[in-house]
């Protein structure tokens, strides 16, 4: 970390050293936010019915070999790589005590389908040099994304992606308005929506989420460890955030991105019926019926939104759910033509060498390194 990257750490951490200190904090956090209520977990925190807190701080370094269901607890998703090159991506989860940050960047092109749980809104910001889609709608520095909760969307990221979210419950938000007498002029997402924030405002969002997961990652004890440091870092997220949207009005799409939001729904209809009947042998006809288009357009509304074919796309997703199984598997329960079959992959030789493209090494390798660490 260079000394501009510390000066600025530091300073921040001792701006939220001394909101701690002021007592309307009380007011808001306490009354609002805080309640006596834990942080918001997500379906797959809920099913593992422990009582352990998570962290709260989280960092996760994602390479080829830590691809598989690479989430946390807060957001379920599942990835996909559209790049055969090596990955380097990070997410950073910071858990305050009522809403939570999250830190996501790549050097590849992926597909991600993160799904927000049932108790939680989110808001997007982008860094300066993101591009992609998210249901369709163009990713641009310029703007926010609007999500509601059991959100699943459907996001590309091209390489140098960055995004900062800030899932919050909804009540806390409708909270907050009523006291600013705003519930009127604002209204909380009921569909992803795009809202248009100018690129100073959104970059200033952006910075200020990034100040915070850099000084987490950094020193996440002072988070993990003190709820000072929490209460002080949410009460002035929510300021910032509230102050940002409460000038902000909805984008509505122009004709191209209304293509492309109509050619993301293709696919996203499309990959359900491939992922439902994967151990079935699929054919094109079977995507065009499950979308209920011509092979034409489905052809264009592929190339469009993944920058592949349906087949092309068809076979990364079914080369992920093998890396998967392998990962996943214990010593002497499988083996790799087990699970290649199992997949739709019969010609074990072209199988290996596209396996190894996309993750950098033959799936012989991939099992006996998870069997070695079991």
């Amino acid at each position: 970390m260079n000394v501009n990257t510390a000066a600025y750490i530091q300073e921040f951490a001792e701006v939220l050293t001394l909101r701690t200190n002021r007592s309307h904090l009380r007011c808001v956090s306490s009354k609002v936010l805080d309640a006596g209520t834990k942080p918001a977990h997500s379906r797959a925190m809920l099913q593992a019915a422990t009582s352990v807190t998570p962290p709260s701080v989280e960092i996760r370094d994602i390479d080829n070999h830590s691809m598989a269901q690479a989430g946390f607890q807060v957001i379920d998703q599942d990835v996909v790589r559209l790049q055969s090159k090596p990955l380097k991506a990070r997410q950073v989860v910071v858990r305050l005590d009522g809403c939570i940050v999250v830190y996501h960047c790549t050097n590849l092109r992926l597909r991600s389908r993160p799904s927000l749980p049932g108790d939680l809104i989110a808001y997007l910001s982008f860094g300066p040099e993101a591009t992609g889609t998210v249901n369709g709608l163009q990713v641009r520095h310029d703007i926010m994304l609007a999500l509601p909760a059991s959100t699943s969307a459907s996001l590309v990221s091209d390489p140098g992606y960055e995004s900062i979210g800030f899932l919050l419950r909804p009540e806390d938000v409708s909270a907050h308005l009523k006291v600013r007498e705003l519930k009127d002029s604002f209204q909380l997402p009921r569909e992803t929506e795009v809202l248009h924030v100018g690129a100073d405002v959104a970059g200033s969002v952006f910075s200020w989420g990034k100040r915070l997961v850099d000084m987490a990652t950094e020193n996440p004890d002072l988070f993990n460890s003190s709820k000072e440091q929490r209460v002080a870092a949410q009460a002035d997220l929510v300021d910032t955030l509230l102050t940002t949207l409460s000038g902000t009005r909805k984008l509505e799409p122009e004709r191209r991105e209304r293509t492309l939001q109509l050619q993301s729904d293709i696919v996203r209809a499309a990959e359900r019926y491939a992922l439902a009947h994967a151990d079935e042998r699929l054919y094109v006809t079977d995507l065009c019926s499950a979308a209920g288009v011509s092979e034409r357009t489905l052809e264009y509304a592929f190339r469009a939104v993944m920058a592949l074919s349906p087949t092309a796309y068809l076979t990364r997703i079914r080369l992920h759910r093998v890396h998967h199984a392998l990962l996943q598997a214990r010593p002497g329960s499988t083996t790799v033509t087990e699970q290649a079959l199992n997949w739709g992959f019969w010609h074990f030789g072209e199988f290996s060498r596209a396996y190894k493209d996309c993750f950098d090494e033959l799936p012989s390798n991939t099992l006996r390194r998870q069997s070695g660490n079991a």
